[in-house]
């Protein structure tokens, strides 16, 4: 991790596109603000850890559908009539 210090109005460049500028600065609390081209996507970490949660929760749902899907599927054949060869 880089740890840099900064003073209000100061500015952090990250991969020439992406600006952090230091607003404001109040006992524990910065204000940043944050320039990036528009097809880069910024979350507070809590919002993203809260994307995360989501995502693999409506991915495990999706794989207990599946599943389900496929165990209806074998259970079906299991109680099909077995079919005449001949």
């Amino acid at each position: 991790m880089l740890v840099l210090t900064r003073k209000t109005g100061q500015k952090i460049i990250i991969a020439n596109e992406i600006e952090v500028t230091i607003l404001e600065t109040k006992g524990d609390s910065v204000k940043i603000g944050i320039e990036a081209p528009k097809q880069i996507t910024i979350y507070r970490e809590e919002i993203f850890e809260e994307i995360k949660k989501s995502n693999r929760l409506a991915t495990q749902e999706a794989e207990t559908a599946r599943l389900n899907k496929a165990i209806e599927a074998v259970n079906l054949i299991k109680t099909s009539p077995p079919t005449k060869e001949g």
